[in-house]
Parts: structure tokens; C-alpha cells; sequence
């Protein structure tokens, strides 16, 4: 049993010094020194184009780097600016370190915008102007990243390391990774074979980062972006015109017609940037994702102008089957597909929102970033996401909920009214005298009103007439019952009713109720109703003669008073 104990022991000593001679070796070509050494990189032997002690950069410090490459790529002296490189992770018999050098400061100068004000100016990298709540303050650093580009689906970071070789001083330069993934990026981010075809004057920086090419070639793409829109424009207006008014496919080219024009103007805009011209440099920053954007809305555009031309063609075709009285199962299938589109089109718009703020990394360009720091882009999208999001949960919960449906005759404001659309913020109304009422979806979800064919599209309508207090109610019942025998519109004669629901002393309020099949031959059977009984009460009142027989209408009372007989009794 002992030897068995002291054969794990050696074999658990045997793994963790196998583990410590891996790790020891992994880190022999780089380690990071301790104690009161500086904080670096360790190497064996720094691969730079120049020998020691003849360093023509200031590479003490990131900002001493950064100027001195830039300023030795404005003189073009290649040959100085490659002393920042390390030069380990590339072939010997490969390398040219100029052209690595003038790449490099063609991708800092055309596809980055620098911090400058950002970069530290010390030998340790400790960063004096930020905030002691920031994590990193007042901490050496032996790396920074400056930018990052996108390469092959992924984030390649430009980075400044801190290395020192035996016996040499520590000195800041282009990392190993950075230097060994520069010709992949200038493969990308570097000019165009148009470009360099160009004569050198025309590649001379102008004025900010442009140079004189860019400065004639932006406004020949803007140009060309409008030309391919405006051609857009007309072909759509062509093919709409051929089409009869009718037809699903003129309302898709109606509904398309604009968001094709912007998807014509930004593709052309990005395929001629692309092919011919890469801009650089803030240019470049702030034209990547406007341009992203336009396509996007575009696309988004063209997406839900055809759901709502279709959605719009089959309700507007239907819209009176809808109102039909017993037409409850389209009224509902309606309805729900409404629902159903307000949220296709809130997907398909969160999904386009999320999608340019992925791809086009927002948070690191210039635009945006000046908005986000004045705190005004953080403030709209605050208060405007509660109220938008709160009106599209009011529209859907109306939807499914079904308190008033497409086609339903509702009783909103004091007006009687059809439901022609229920929208994200706002419901459209029709009234009888076909007027369109645009109501906020907030007032069908916080207060009441009245949906006449929620459950029966039969509808008790009532006429109240002001009759004299002496008016003989039973000689009026008479012809209200003939009324409501022969009235087409009427359809339960049983059911109507005549009585008194009011009085004082000017006169009674009597009430003539019968029912309709629905809302819209129930007001028209309303008017004949008032009508023909203000009619016979009329004919009574004619027939009664003056008083002390019955009247019928009302008659203002007079009081006659002889002053003159008074003031002789007095």
C-alpha cells in the first residue's frame, strides 16, 4: 500500500512539473518583467530595420510613436517610419519593411480615426486625465489599442506594445500581430486599382484627410447615386401607370415607389465607393454608416410598404362586407391580421434598428459619437421609445382583444362611426357622413365607448319628443304603432315601446323606441320615426283647437299684469 501512495505522489509531481516546463517555454520568446523592472514585453532580441542605439523615432512614449511615424510617412521616408515595426512574426526572406511601413500609415492616415488627445504621453502608458472611478487609473500598461478594422468576419485590433531586449532599453512599437496583419488589411482598406492609377497630384492630401481625388469624386458619386435614382423613379412611375388602379400590383409599385428610389441612390452610392473610390479617414467615418443606414431603411421601407399595400388592397375591397351586420368572422379574422402586421412591422423594424447599429459600429464613429456626448440622442430615444412602445402595446392589446374591431360601428366622441384601421398610434374612423376621425389608440384602451356590434349588430334606436303637458300620450301611440308595423327597417314590432321618461313645468319628454337591424338602417328608421310622429302630433295639435282641449306641442305661457288697476288699490 505504501509503494502504491508513493507511486501517485511521484506521478502528481511528474504532471505539475511537465505543466510548469510547458508554461515556462510558452513564455521563454516573451514574459513580462517583475519587480521594479519596467512594466513590458521581454524578448530575446528585438527585430526592428535598425540596430540599436540608432533609432532615427521618438519611441519612448504611445504619443512619441505615433507622431514620429506620422511625421516620417508625410515625408515619405519609409526607411525611419519601419523602425517602429516588429518585424518577428514576418518571413525574413519576404519582408520588405518599407512597403510594410507605408502601408500601415496609409491605413492609419485613410481607414482610422485617432484619439489623439487619448494616447498617453508617458513611458508607462498611465493615463493622468481620467477619472479615479475608471479602472484603469493610474495603472501602467504594456498595450494599447488604438483602432480596430474588420477583417474576415472578425475585429483586428491596431495595437502599440512595450518590448525591451537584453540589455536594451524598453521602447514602444507596432506589435508583432498588427505588423504580421497589415497586408490582409491594405488588401481591403488600401486604394483601389483606379486610384493608383491616378497622377500623384491628384493623390496629394487637399485639405483635412482628403486628397484631391476624393475631393472631385465625391460629389461624381453623389452624382451618380442621383442619376441611378432618378432613373428608378421613372421606370416605377412607367410601370405603375400601365397598371389599372385596381390591381394589387399598382398599389406594391405605389407603396415601393419611394424606398426604391433611396435603395437605387444608396446602392449605387456604396457600389461606386466600393469599386472606384474608398474615401478615408473622418470622410470615410461618417459616409460607412449613413450609407449602411440608407440601404437599411430602404430595405425596410420597401419590406413594409408592400405588407401595408397588400393589407390595404383586401380591406379596402371588403370594406362593406365588413360593416355587414352579421359579418362578425371577417370582422375578427381582419382584426387579428392587423395585429399581426403591426408586429411584423415592429420585428422588421427593431431588427433593421439592431442590425445597423452591429454593422456599422456606431459607437466608434464621429457622428455619433458628438451626438452621444451632448446626451440629446440618449434623451430622444428615452422619451420616444415610452410613448411609441406604449402605443403599439395599446394598438395590439385592441387587436386581440378585439374591443373594436375592423368594420365594427363604434360611438366615439359623440359621433357614430365605422373602424377603417386600427394603426401602431392612432385608429381611423369613418363617420356616417363619410368624414374620417383620427383617434389616438390611447382613448380606446383608457377610456369607454360605445362598439354597437360588439356582440348583436341589432340596434334600439329612440325618439324623444317635448310634448305638452296636457297631450293625450295614448292618441300618439297610434300611429307610432303603425309606424313600426310597416317600417321596413323595423324588425320586431313587439318590441317597440312608447312612454313618458320626463316632465316639468313647461312640458313632458316622451320617448318612441323601436329596433333595427343594425347601426346604419337604424339611424335612417330613426329620421323617418321623428319624422312621421312629430307629423301626427302636429295633425293633433291642429285638431284639438284652442284651449281648455288637449294640446300637443308645447306653448309658451304668458302673464298678463294691469299695473294701472293695481296702483288704484294701492
Amino acid at each position: 500500500m505504501g509503494n502504491i501512495h508513493k507511486s501517485i505522489v511521484t506521478a502528481l509531481i511528474t504532471v505539475f512539473a511537465a505543466f510548469f516546463a510547458v508554461q515556462a517555454q510558452a513564455q521563454a520568446d516573451r514574459s513580462v518583467a517583475e519587480g521594479s523592472q519596467a512594466y513590458v514585453y521581454e524578448v530575446e532580441q528585438l527585430e526592428t530595420v535598425t540596430p540599436p542605439g540608432s533609432v532615427p523615432l521618438d519611441l519612448d512614449t504611445p504619443m512619441g510613436l505615433m507622431e514620429s511615424f506620422m511625421s516620417a510617412g508625410e515625408r515619405g521616408d519609409w526607411s525611419d517610419a519601419a523602425a517602429a515595426l516588429d518585424l518577428a512574426n514576418t518571413d525574413p526572406a519576404e519582408r520588405d519593411a518599407d512597403q510594410l511601413a507605408a502601408q500601415l500609415y496609409d491605413l492609419l492616415n485613410r481607414s482610422l480615426s485617432i484619439g489623439w488627445t487619448e494616447l498617453p504621453d508617458r513611458p508607462d502608458a498611465v493615463d493622468t486625465t481620467t477619472s479615479s472611478k475608471d479602472p484603469m487609473s493610474g495603472v501602467a500598461r504594456r498595450s494599447l489599442t488604438i483602432g480596430l478594422l474588420d477583417l474576415e468576419n472578425r475585429a483586428v485590433p491596431i495595437r502599440l506594445a512595450r518590448v525591451q531586449a537584453p540589455d536594451g532599453e524598453p521602447v514602444w512599437v507596432f506589435s508583432r500581430q498588427t505588423v504580421e496583419n497589415i497586408p490582409a488589411l491594405y488588401e481591403v482598406y488600401g486604394p483601389t486599382k483606379f486610384e493608383k492609377s491616378l497622377p500623384p497630384a491628384l493623390r496629394k492630401q487637399a485639405f483635412w484627410t482628403l486628397a484631391w481625388w476624393e475631393v472631385i469624386a465625391l460629389p461624381l458619386i453623389l452624382l451618380a447615386g442621383a442619376l441611378a435614382a432618378a432613373l428608378t423613379y421613372l421606370a416605377i412611375n412607367r410601370m405603375r401607370d400601365r397598371q389599372d388602379e385596381d390591381t394589387k400590383l399598382y398599389g406594391v409599385l405605389q407603396a415601393i415607389h419611394l424606398p426604391a428610389t433611396l435603395l437605387a441612390f444608396a446602392g449605387t452610392f456604396a457600389l461606386v465607393r466600393t469599386t472606384f473610390f474608398r474615401l478615408s479617414g473622418p470622410a470615410k467615418d461618417l459616409l460607412d454608416p449613413l450609407q449602411l443606414i440608407l440601404i437599411i431603411a430602404a430595405i425596410v421601407g420597401i419590406a413594409l410598404s408592400v405588407i401595408e399595400a397588400l393589407f390595404d388592397f383586401a380591406t379596402s375591397r371588403r370594406t362593406d362586407e365588413l360593416e355587414a351586420p352579421g359579418n362578425n368572422e371577417d370582422r375578427n379574422f381582419y382584426t387579428k391580421m392587423s395585429a399581426i402586421r403591426r408586429i411584423l412591422t415592429a420585428v422588421i423594424l427593431l431588427a433593421g434598428i439592431g442590425f445597423v447599429v452591429v454593422a456599422s459600429n456606431l459607437s466608434n464613429t464621429l457622428g455619433f459619437s458628438i451626438i452621444a456626448s451632448a446626451g440629446v440622442l440618449g434623451l430622444v430615444l428615452v422619451f420616444a421609445a415610452r410613448k411609441v412602445l406604449g402605443d403599439i402595446m395599446a394598438s395590439v392589446q385592441i387587436a386581440f382583444a378585439q374591443t373594436a374591431r375592423i368594420g365594427d360601428a363604434i360611438h366615439y366622441d359623440g359621433q357614430w362611426c365605422f373602424v377603417e384601421k386600427i394603426g401602431f398610434t392612432h385608429l381611423r374612423l369613418r363617420t356616417w357622413d363619410e368624414r374620417r376621425v383620427i383617434a389616438p389608440v390611447s382613448d380606446f384602451t383608457s377610456d369607454s365607448f360605445e362598439n354597437w356590434t360588439k356582440q348583436d349588430a341589432s340596434l334600439m334606436m329612440h325618439v324623444e319628443l317635448e310634448l305638452d303637458n296636457r297631450a293625450d300620450v295614448d292618441k300618439l301611440r297610434e300611429p307610432f304603432r303603425e309606424f313600426v308595423e310597416n317600417d321596413e327597417d323595423v324588425i320586431d314590432p313587439e318590441d317597440a315601446i312608447c312612454e313618458v321618461v320626463a316632465q316639468d313645468a313647461r312640458a313632458m319628454t316622451v320617448r318612441f323606441m323601436a329596433r333595427a337591424e343594425d347601426p346604419k338602417c337604424g339611424w335612417a328608421m330613426h329620421c323617418r320615426l321623428r319624422e312621421h310622429m312629430l307629423a301626427a302630433a302636429s295633425r293633433l295639435d291642429a285638431a284639438a283647437g284652442n284651449e281648455p282641449m288637449p294640446a300637443y306641442l308645447p306653448r309658451e305661457r304668458e302673464v298678463r299684469m294691469d299695473l294701472g288697476r293695481e296702483d288704484e288699490a294701492t
